[in-house]
């Protein structure tokens, strides 16, 4: 098997990506800061209860960006003892909080409508300026969705593009709050409570929607079957690599880790083995961008539904029988070197031995034919070959 250190996998944080998110949330903050201030002050001074709804909503998008902030300063660390895998997980857990956060608001917000509208508290008609102030909002969230949503295509951040939705989510719910204000002034009183059971319906929407996905990859939940497919033939057109199977994949941020088996010829030698699973390992890296490593592991055969080779003794009680078997055989201490090689259940052992221990070609030969036939004298069940090489 492959190994990798999770420190070498995870020290290589893009600082451009780091930044960019800064900016990006800094930006966030500053025009929902100015926005919570404006849509709950003209909203009370106004009398539109959807308006001050969209306030409050834009309210948790200030503290989403406070926690947007935490979660990228975090989960750019790099590796530690600790967490040896790095810290990327940070922003999937802040994305499952921020739609609970969502979730939550939209209830409250569609409670207090639900009490308006059932008598419990007065319908009052809102002024024009909560009408400009609707339309304004609009326009800023609108905004900060296009140039989020940018940053994090670019540098693939599911927490970034989960904060873009977000204000998505507010510029449509303030496209609601504009027609539930605008049908009130026009003598339909109703309509701004309307509007914000729309806006709170809208919001648990895609607080549900962010915090399933969120916890979806908290479960390590695999890539879509398409990006399998391509990995899988990826992994198939490396050199040496005669079949693949538990092929493995998880969510880790905006990145996946790959674990998979392969099969080689079980001829061939650990190096040859590690250097196919490198190339394994780069190829995956290289062609699919989610890829940010991979877990190669060699067999010589499938193991898939049963290990056939797992109950078959290791090289110190193998070394044993065969001096047990090999006894007779003075010219046996000669043997320099022994290869085992675990097929289908059975053990096929390959004798090295110097040439220069025999004298002639019928001499090595004979010293061959000899060690075979005592190993097969023996009627050892887990040896089905010996084979004896001269260098």
């Amino acid at each position: 098997m492959t190994e990798i250190t999770p420190q070498a996998i995870f020290d290589t944080t893009d600082p451009k990506r780091y930044r960019a998110s800064r900016r990006v949330t800094f930006a966030s903050m500053g025009v929902n800061l100015l926005l919570t201030a404006a849509q709950i002050a003209i909203g009370i001074v106004g009398h539109s209860q959807a308006l001050v709804a969209d306030g409050f909503h834009t309210l948790a998008d200030l503290i989403s960006d406070v926690m947007v902030m935490f979660a990228i300063r975090h989960s750019a660390k790099a590796a530690d003892e600790e967490h040896p895998y790095g810290h990327a997980r940070i922003e999937t857990a802040m994305t499952v909080v921020l739609g609970a956060m969502l979730v939550l608001v939209g209830a409250g917000i569609a409670l207090r409508a639900g009490l308006r509208l059932s008598g419990d508290e007065p319908l009052l008609t809102p002024t024009l300026p909560t009408l400009i102030a609707a339309a304004l909002t609009i326009l800023a969230k609108e905004g900060l969705y296009q140039y989020t949503v940018r940053t994090a295509r670019r540098y693939g951040s599911e927490l970034l593009r989960a904060n873009a939705w977000h204000h998505r989510s507010d510029a449509i719910s303030s496209v609601i709050v504009f027609v539930g204000i605008g049908g009130s002034i026009l003598g339909l009183a109703y309509m701004d409570a309307l509007a914000a059971i729309g806006v709170a319906l809208f919001i648990a929407k895609i607080g549900i929607e962010l915090g399933w996905g969120g916890m979806k990859e908290l479960i390590d939940t695999g890539l879509e079957h398409d990006k399998l497919a391509r990995i899988r033939s990826a992994i198939l057109d490396v050199d040496g690599v005669k079949a693949l199977h538990l092929l493995r994949t998880r969510r880790v941020g905006g990145q996946a880790l790959v674990d998979v088996h392969i099969i080689v010829d079980d001829r061939i030698s650990v190096s040859e083995g590690h250097h196919i699973s490198e190339a394994v390992r780069r190829r995956l890296i290289e062609e699919i961008d989610e890829v940010a490593d991979v877990m190669v592991h060699i067999d010589p055969e499938d193991d898939t539904v049963k290990a056939p080779s797992e109950a078959l003794p290791a090289r110190r009680e193998i070394e044993r029988r065969l001096k047990d078997y090999l006894a007779g055989i003075p010219a046996a201490c000669k043997v320099e070197r022994m290869q085992l090689h675990y097929i289908d259940g059975r053990l096929h052992v390959e004798l090295i031995i110097p040439l220069s221990c025999v004298g002639s070609a019928g001499e090595a030969a004979h010293l061959a034919e000899r060690l075979r036939e005592a190993v097969a004298g023996a009627h050892d069940p887990d040896i089905a070959v010996v084979r004896v090489y001269y260098h």
